[in-house]
C-alpha cells in the first residue's frame, strides 16, 4: 500500500462519509437540494446512503486492495451522475465544480490502486 492510496483512500473516506451523512439524515437543507436537482428525497437519501457505504469500502480497502478499487470506482460513477444532475438542474460551474474535482480524485484513486507504484 502507497502513501499515495492511503492518503487518497482516507481523504475521500471522510469527505463522503460527512456529504453522505448529511444526505442519509435528510435535514430540510438536504430536501432542497434534492428537489433543486429534481429528485424525490428518498433517492438522494439512498445516494447519502451509497457515500457512507463508499467510505467504508475505501476505508476497508486498505487492507484488501479489490473492494477499495471498487469503491473509488463507484465513486467516479456517482459523481459523474453528480455532475450530470447539476448541468441538467443548469447550475453554473461553482455548483458542478467540486463533483468535478472529486470525480479527478476518485480516479486518482482506481488509478493508484489499480497500477501501484
Amino acid at each position: 500500500m502507497t502513501l499515495a492510496t492511503t492518503s487518497l483512500n482516507i481523504l475521500l473516506a471522510l469527505v463522503f462519509l460527512y456529504s453522505g451523512g448529511r444526505k442519509a439524515v435528510g435535514r430540510p437543507a438536504v430536501a432542497g437540494e434534492a428537489a433543486h436537482l429534481g429528485m424525490a428525497l428518498t433517492r438522494y437519501r439512498t445516494i447519502g446512503v451509497a457515500e457512507i457505504a463508499a467510505s467504508a469500502g475505501l476505508l476497508l480497502g486498505l487492507a484488501w486492495t479489490p473492494l477499495g478499487l471498487a469503491a473509488a470506482a463507484g465513486l467516479v460513477l456517482l459523481l459523474l451522475g453528480a455532475v450530470i444532475a447539476h448541468l441538467r438542474a443548469g447550475d453554473r460551474l461553482s455548483a458542478w465544480a467540486g463533483a468535478a474535482v472529486l470525480a479527478l480524485l476518485s480516479a486518482a484513486a482506481v488509478a493508484v490502486q489499480a497500477v501501484p507504484l
